[in-house]
């Protein structure tokens, strides 16, 4: 029989239970807050993406699916994100799709949990159902060149 010291049963033991704890804490999370991932939606040739009529981003906005859903589509291109202004009512459940024209960018929706990288080429999804009215700021978190810090966008929840 192998001897363990005790020292090392108290580590191994902690261990564990750490290991525990993260499983508990990603399940809580993913299940009972709706934390997702975002993930890649398909494919767009970002050098014809912006063109009335090729695809969805040709003409970006909202789109209304049903009362109260919607479908979001966001481009990104340097330094700006069209449309820069959406507006929503409370309740109302959205399905963003972000790509990208030009560079690497990122987008964080404050107040939500939507925090992804937008890719040239790339559709990324998140949905996200607004709760509360206010303004959201939505904000590129990933340097993309001399004017990053012009480039956000705003979503209002009106009551």
């Amino acid at each position: 029989m192998i001897h363990i010291d005790r020292y090392e049963k108290i580590w191994i033991g902690f261990s564990i239970a750490m290991l525990a704890g993260l499983l508990i804490a990603v399940t809580v999370m993913a299940f009972g807050y709706g934390i997702q991932l975002p993930v890649e939606f398909g494919r767009v040739d970002p050098k014809t993406v912006a063109t009335p009529g090729v695809s969805p981003f040709g003409e970006p906005g909202l789109r209304e699916l049903a009362p109260g859903k919607y479908d979001a589509y966001v481009l990104a291109q340097a330094w700006r994100f069209t449309p820069n202004e959406i507006r929503l009512k409370v309740g109302d459940t959205v399905t963003f799709y972000f790509t990208s024209t030009d560079v690497q960018h990122g987008v964080k929706i404050t107040g939500t949990n939507i925090n992804m990288m937008i890719l040239p080429g790339q559709v990324s999804r998140l949905t996200h159902k607004f709760e509360n009215a206010g303004e959201h700021v939505v904000i590129c978190h990933e340097y993309c060149g001399a004017g990053h810090h012009t480039m956000f966008a705003k979503i209002i929840v009106e009551p």
